[in-house]
């Protein structure tokens, strides 16, 4: 193992932990930075505010700690406030303006192109913020140069991912599936007895106007119910959790380990 490599391990490869002449010897061209974002807004009575923000965290983390030495991982502070503004309606939330994130993305894009890396990872916890993300990556590409990729460790439901069937497909925040994975990282902070069913189950009969239909359309969390969530945590469990979580780190490797072998070029003869 390299010195550079036995460092990362030791200091759990966080570029935050590095000294500035450490930056120059350890952040080489083969390393892959990954940018955690979260967020901190309602996710209905019986879950906290800080689900997204530590479901982007831990997964970040762990991802780091079993792949990193790998494919050359670098995890930078998670960014706890994004795009939140569907949930403005419930004070406590915090959110960021669509302006405001597409700024601040440009400016850690820019601080990493100052380094040797040339790979840049939005690792999303906060299906909100997705389709802003896609169009960062592509603006802080154009501007530094740096490769950039999204990724998330639980694709929406709305998004295409997997929602159960209890859920109709509609199990988008704070569902069985969210619930279950913050009782694995977060038990104490979750209030079970208080959940209920909230499934816009009208929408099942559409085939088009439907949360990953056709058609999109924009929405508020409390167009749904007062409570602000969309799903049906009432069955979520811990030991499901876990499994969903160790799922998605390695699958998250998986995909690190084409990021890091990623390279654009000139397919033609």
């Amino acid at each position: 193992m390299s010195g550079a490599a036995s460092q990362g391990r030791k200091r759990g490869r966080r570029l935050e932990d590095l000294s500035g002449p450490e930056i120059a010897e350890q952040i080489t061209e083969s390393a892959v930075i990954v940018q955690p974002i979260g967020a901190v807004e309602q996710h209905g009575p019986h879950l906290p505010l800080s689900v997204d923000h530590v479901i982007a965290h831990e997964s970040a983390a762990a991802l780091v700690a079993e792949h990193g030495d790998a494919h050359d991982l670098w995890l930078l502070p998670t960014l706890s406030i994004s795009k939140s503004n569907e949930h403005a309606w419930s004070a406590g939330t915090l959110w960021l303006s669509a302006q405001t994130l597409l700024a601040v993305l440009d400016d850690i894009g820019r601080s990493v192109a100052a380094t040797a890396a040339r790979r840049l990872v939005f690792l999303n916890g906060h299906g909100g913020n997705s389709a802003l993300l896609n169009v960062a990556c592509r603006e802080v590409r154009l501007a530094h140069g740096l490769m950039t990729f999204l990724v998330h460790p639980f694709v929406p439901a709305d998004q295409g991912g997997a929602s159960p069937d209890s859920e109709m497909g509609m199990g988008i925040h704070g569902g069985h599936e969210e619930t279950s994975v913050f009782m694995h990282l977060r038990p104490e902070l979750v209030h079970l007895e208080k959940a209920r069913r909230a499934v816009p189950e009208r929408l099942a009969a559409n085939r088009y106007v439907r949360f990953g239909g056709m058609a999109s359309f924009g929405w508020l969390s409390n167009d749904f119910g007062p409570d602000g969530h969309i799903g049906d945590p009432t069955g979520a469990n811990a030991r499901e959790g876990k499994q969903l979580f160790e799922t998605a780190v390695a699958l998250l490797g998986e995909q690190m380990a084409e990021i890091a072998a990623w390279e654009f070029g000139n397919d033609q003869n």
